[in-house]
């Protein structure tokens, strides 16, 4: 069996993984990341998204052996010292979800959006997440509460993009 060597939100694991193991089960069962869902399993709903070196990636369609020597930022390991991260307090007072489940998914790609274009229109928000689908929410609120995070992100003094 391989072993891993990866760094979660912060903190280093080592395990023996088989190769088949996908890294969204490796985080939920393995290290207790339940805040990364497990959704379609085919990588069409985005919502076990989470950041690996700083890009998203859907955690049900990359092996754990594939994040060896990697960084992984979850949902869980946004925000500093117990403080939420400006993404998620944007979705949390832009009531950006209803039954939340896709909404771990859409903060990280959200980040990751962010990254490359720090002030996005609402045509742009809406193209960069298109890979993740919200089945409740019709998204005008997700488009929201991604611009506003946009903004307060780029203020000095507020967290980086990516964590």
């Amino acid at each position: 069996m391989p072993r891993i060597r990866v760094e979660v939100d912060g903190a280093t694991y080592e395990d023996d993984v088989e190769p088949r193991l996908l890294l969204v089960h490796y985080l939920r069962e393995r290290l207790g990341k339940v805040g990364t869902p497990v959704g379609c399993d085919t990588s069409n709903c985005g919502a076990c998204t989470v950041l690996m070196d700083g890009l998203s990636v859907k955690s049900c369609s990359v092996f754990a052996v594939q994040a060896d020597g990697r960084d992984v930022t979850t949902v869980e390991g946004l925000g500093i010292d117990g403080t939420t991260h400006p993404m998620q307090q944007a979705f949390h007072e832009e009531h950006a979800l209803q039954c939340g489940y896709c909404t771990p998914g859409m903060i990280m790609a959200s980040l990751d959006l962010l990254r490359e274009n720090p002030d996005p229109s609402e045509d742009e928000v809406r193209e960069g997440l298109e890979g993740n689908l919200c089945r409740c929410t019709g998204y005008q609120n997700i488009v929201k509460a991604v611009r506003r995070a946009a903004s307060e992100m780029r203020e000095p003094g507020r967290q980086e993009v990516t964590p």
